[in-house]
């Protein structure tokens, strides 16, 4: 049997693993492939560092680039990261070969999955992109092959680690996000400089790759982003008194009118709903079909083994002669815009600090009510000396309603800090 022979990019975390799998479960995956699956290339920023495995027998190039254009490697792997640059240019140039490719890059096919997916196609060349999404759970596999025979109404998910590993420490602890974000990064969970993963960036590479494959692929920057640095250990009290938990969720909807409704954001989430219980750094992906109805899958969403064994699913597909186009369909047009927001219709919770004195509620009811906006239910902490936190939920409004009554709310003399507006989702409606 004639191996399969991949050139790999990229030697950090996950390239070792993808090396070391491929050699530990040689015999169980060379059954499933059909084959041999052997790394015979391979490329990284210092030749010279030791990583634990033997890499003497593999070709060295200079460059991603250089790897691609390997007469002698039937697969690119690439697992550089980044959107732009070398990891670009090197799925490129192995396409452009007619060179089946296999990635891990988020941010690479959300941005660019247009052009490569037509490039694909034009060059019969199989883009594959599992470990892209949510680690080492099949979320590529569920939505463009498990579900591929059902109209899916809904989907997305706790699509970052970091984040949800963050938010279940806020609520487990009491202690605010720096305090937590920084244990994080003490323990390995966020990166030094953690915007892309705190600010939602993450979950919108993920999300936009979600979306294409469930409706049709979407102008990365016309989705709605928000992170989590925002939310406190007051939000996360008045979330478990009022039954729900805070995730960071990203989520797309097709509209009645056909257009895709998406966007990221921290939610409350009832606890009844299986996506509540995904904490730490655990990932879930959620969807609802016409047929298949709700389902939703979880495990670790990163890491070595997760992600290398995502990358390896793939090139076992590969090795059996898998050729699924990259949005899972021939018929696909060009990226649409994420549909505008704003007549989105939600109950919404809203926390306030307020001025601890008689009058307030009358005050803040009265701007509520000119806005059209109906309360449901209103909870108070005790906060600094003279203050009180207000949890306010309220009935369904949208959101350009609920936005425009937190910005009169806000320049009310009685109103201290910046207001809170949380999305209340619940992922099986």
């Amino acid at each position: 049997m004639k191996p399969l022979r991949i050139g790999l990019a990229g030697l950090g975390t996950v390239g070792i693993g993808v090396i070391r799998l491929l050699r530990e479960n040689a015999d169980l995956i060379t059954a499933r492939a059909g084959r041999p699956i052997e790394v015979v290339a391979v490329t990284a920023r210092d030749r010279t560092r030791d990583r634990g495995v033997d890499l003497s027998a593999m070709r060295w190039h200079d460059s991603a680039t250089a790897v691609a254009q390997d007469p002698e490697i039937d697969v690119a792997v690439e697992l550089i990261g980044g959107s732009e640059g070398s990891a670009r240019d090197m799925v490129r140039t192995a396409l452009e070969r007619g060179l089946p490719v296999v990635t891990a890059n988020k941010a690479l096919v959300a941005l660019h999955g247009d052009s490569l997916s037509r490039l694909s196609a034009e060059k019969n060349a199989p883009l594959l992109f599992e470990a892209a999404v949510a680690g080492g759970i099949p979320a590529i596999k569920l939505v463009r092959e498990g579900l591929a025979a059902d109209r899916l109404l809904s989907v997305g998910g706790i699509l970052n680690g970091t984040c949800n590993y963050i938010l279940t420490e806020m609520r487990a602890t009491g202690r605010d996000f720096t305090d937590v974000l920084t244990e994080a990064q003490a323990k390995g969970y966020a990166e030094a400089e953690p915007s892309t993963d705190v600010d939602g960036w993450d979950t919108a590479h993920k999300l936009a790759i979600l979306a294409g494959l469930a409706f049709q692929p979407v102008t990365f920057d016309t989705l709605s982003v928000q992170g989590i640095r925002d939310i406190t250990a007051t939000d996360l009290k008045f979330a478990d008194q009022l039954g729900y938990r805070i995730k960071l969720l990203g989520m797309a909807r097709r509209n009645e009118t056909g257009s895709v409704a998406a966007w990221v954001r921290p939610c409350l989430v009832p606890t009844s709903a299986p996506i509540a219980s995904v904490d730490g750094v655990f990932n879930a992906v959620s969807t609802q079909g016409v047929f298949s109805g709700p389902m939703t899958i979880s495990g670790r969403g990163a890491g070595e083994g997760p992600t290398a064994s995502a990358v390896v699913a793939d090139l076992v597909d590969l090795a059996r002669g898998t050729a699924i186009p990259v949005w899972g369909t021939t018929a696909v047009s060009g990226p649409v815009d994420c549909a505008d927001l704003a007549d989105l219709n939600s109950a919404f919770y809203l926390r306030l600090n307020v001025q601890d004195r008689p009058g307030v509620m009358a005050d803040l009811t009265s701007v509520l009510r000119d806005h059209n906006v109906s309360v449901h239910f209103v909870s108070q902490h005790d906060a600094a000396t003279g203050c009180a936190d207000l949890a306010i939920v309220t009935h369904q409004v949208s959101e350009k309603a609920i936005h425009a009554a937190t910005t009169a709310l806000a320049v009310l003399p009685v109103v201290t800090g910046k207001p809170l507006v949380l999305k209340i989702e619940d992922p099986l409606t």
